[in-house]
């Protein structure tokens, strides 16, 4: 490993308020979704400043956040201060057997190692328990969307967890849907989402401060003022059951709000600023 390489997974903690400053939220109904209708036990891994969490425990749900950095946990007890917390990683968690009915993570799958993660969810999970995993991704099929993406660039790449989970056999079928919605970012707060992107967290002083000058070119392009602009997204979410036997093929449910084949090429082309 090179030991001069950015800490990208690790690097959230010094950013921490531009993080929950820029960071969209995560719609109710995803939460509802990756979990349960009726309130249950969940663990969250990888709740950072606890955009999920809120969704979590407004649906009456009893959650265990953890999160590796204990700065990130800080800014989510000052949120949500009732809510039960762990410095803790996905590799290491701490809690008995058979503990949840739910495991989720969200924006954070991607930085476990599976190896020992998946053995350590499957055992906190209670029979049949859940895991559920979410992404938020810009809408980049938008031209105006894919170009700020390319100036932003970014490390936290969703993690097609169909696959991995498959091959670890602990883990059943996934399912997978996705939930659009917009984000309403002006001039600060497009500065705190980029500042939160890790490949932008890492950057020496001078490369990072560039690369908010260039996202600022932009947004005072295509920006409108003290209006803003209205950033889409799809929130990617996937589920599946511990124990089950899997079959040849993940399972696909349909968009919650559309598939892809189901959208207006045209309406792609429109600047929802």
């Amino acid at each position: 490993m090179n030991q001069d390489a950015p800490d990208f997974a690790h690097s959230f903690g010094g950013v921490v308020d531009a993080y929950d400053r820029g960071r969209p939220s995560y719609p109710r109904e995803a939460a509802r979704w990756l979990t349960a209708e009726a309130p249950c036990s969940v663990l969250e891994l990888g709740s950072g400043t606890g955009k999920l969490t809120e969704q979590l425990v407004a649906l009456g749900h009893d959650v265990h956040a953890t999160d590796p950095d204990a700065a990130m946990l800080a800014k989510l007890q000052e949120r949500l201060p009732e809510v039960r917390t762990s410095q803790a990683s996905a590799e290491e968690i701490p809690a008995g057997d058979r503990t949840y009915d739910v495991v989720v993570s969200a924006q954070a799958f991607h930085w476990f190692d599976l190896d020992r993660a998946l053995p350590e969810i499957a055992r906190v999970l209670k029979s049949s328990g859940r895991l559920s995993l979410v992404w938020n991704q810009r809408d980049e099929r938008i031209p105006w969307v894919r170009r700020l993406g390319a100036i932003i660039g970014t490390q936290d790449q969703l993690r097609e967890p169909a696959e991995a989970l498959a091959g670890s056999r602990l883990f059943g079928d996934v399912e997978e849907t996705e939930f659009r919605f917009r984000q309403q970012i002006d001039r600060h707060t497009i500065q705190d989402l980029v500042l939160s992107r890790s490949n932008v967290a890492t950057l020496p002083p001078v490369q990072r401060d560039a690369k908010i000058a260039e996202v600022l070119a932009f947004y005072d392009e295509y920006g409108r003022g003290m209006d803003g602009m209205q950033l889409p997204y799809a929130a990617r979410c996937f589920r599946t059951r511990v124990g089950d036997q899997p079959s040849s093929r993940p399972a696909t449910t349909a968009a919650a709000e559309g598939s892809a084949e189901d959208v207006d090429d045209d309406m792609l082309l429109i600047d929802f600023r």
